[in-house]
């Protein structure tokens, strides 16, 4: 991926939970979000990877994210997800 792209991520913990984040790497991020930097995730871990959208301008994964985010969990946020998938997830 390169340096000018991003990705809209989300990580689920055992009980559910969802988080919906962005980041240029995103498997530093979720290890960030698995040893207690990220202030939201602490103490709500281990959490998993489980979706990633494909690269995007910053501006898109911006949008995405928020889209994500109104969705509030349930149908939509599956269904975006979806639409939005990256090859292999």
């Amino acid at each position: 991926m390169r340096s000018d792209e991003y990705q809209v991520y989300v990580i689920a913990n055992a009980d559910g939970r969802r988080y919906i984040g962005l980041s240029d790497d995103v498997a530093r991020r979720v290890e960030q979000h698995n040893d207690g930097t990220s202030t939201w995730t602490r103490h709500r871990g281990p959490w998993a990877l489980e979706w990633t959208s494909r690269p995007l301008s910053l501006t898109d994964a911006r949008k995405l994210e928020n889209l994500l985010k109104r969705q509030k969990g349930g149908l939509g946020l599956d269904r975006i997800m979806a639409t939005h998938s990256s090859s292999g997830s």
